[in-house]
């Protein structure tokens, strides 16, 4: 199939027209509107800095259901000696560095180049953009960020300075957006990492219909916080729809 070359105009190929490899498009810009854009179709952005800026949607699609999040025993163990404090949207930005500057096998450089972080920034000040912190004291240890879209959170990164750290995060938000009647998590593209919390890998026709329902609903504009301790979104309160392994 033909990759899109993009224009200035704020408009995507059907993302069922992407190539094998999930490439559908290259050129246009990372601006909070195309990116916005790009995330309600299922497409999103993927490339180093100094390339040209390559648009994706691979099939099929990789997703965490929130009803169906696993955490390993050794992981809920950490997690009930509440080693970190969470927070949700105190350090976005911090939290942008940190993945950007995570090394990730098999990749030269980062994906999160400058532009795509201020287009990530401009939807965060806009309440779409989110990020999760754990924090050792004052440091930041780890964290995640993604962008939420009605019933949909589309996970981007993550990074972790601290065994677990990102991990704990990680489950503290799906039953925080369990809570909040979220149904499903993006997570793009299919890792063993994300296979063990029970994400799986759905038709790319599944996926988009699922996105689309998501999106019928009720939008939760930022900024976020974590309700009260005793309710479920803490990493001191994994809830009793979570399995364990």
């Amino acid at each position: 199939m033909a990759v899109f070359l993009l224009s200035d105009e704020l408009v995507f190929p059907d993302p069922r027209l992407a190539d094998e490899d999930g490439l559908l498009a290259v050129g246009g810009d990372v601006g909070p509107d195309r990116l916005l854009l790009a995330y309600t179709h299922g497409i999103f952005p993927w490339s180093s800095e100094g390339e040209p800026i390559l648009w994706w949607c691979p099939a099929p699609r990789m997703v965490l259901f929130l009803d169906e999040l696993k955490v390993a025993r050794s992981l809920r163990k950490a997690i009930r000696r509440r080693p970190f404090r969470l927070t949700i949207d105190r350090a976005f930005t911090r939290v942008l560095e940190g993945c950007a500057e995570t090394p990730r096998p098999g990749q030269d450089g980062t994906w999160l180049h400058p532009a795509l972080k201020a287009g990530m920034s401009a939807l965060h000040r806009r309440g779409i953009a989110h990020s999760v912190e754990a924090w050792d004291g004052d440091e930041l240890v780890g964290g995640l960020y993604g962008l939420a879209l009605g019933s949909v959170f589309c996970g981007e990164s993550m990074f972790a300075r601290r065994t677990d750290a990102s991990k704990i995060a990680f489950v503290a938000l799906v039953e925080q957006l369990g809570a909040w009647g979220f149904t499903m998590i993006d997570c793009q593209q299919p890792t063993e990492h994300l296979r063990r919390f029970g994400a799986r890998e759905i038709a790319l026709e599944d996926f988009l219909g699922r996105l689309g329902e998501g999106l019928r609903r009720p939008w939760k504009i930022g900024p976020w916080s974590f309700d009260p301790a005793d309710a479920a979104g803490r990493a001191d309160a994994i809830g009793p729809g979570v399995r364990s392994e």
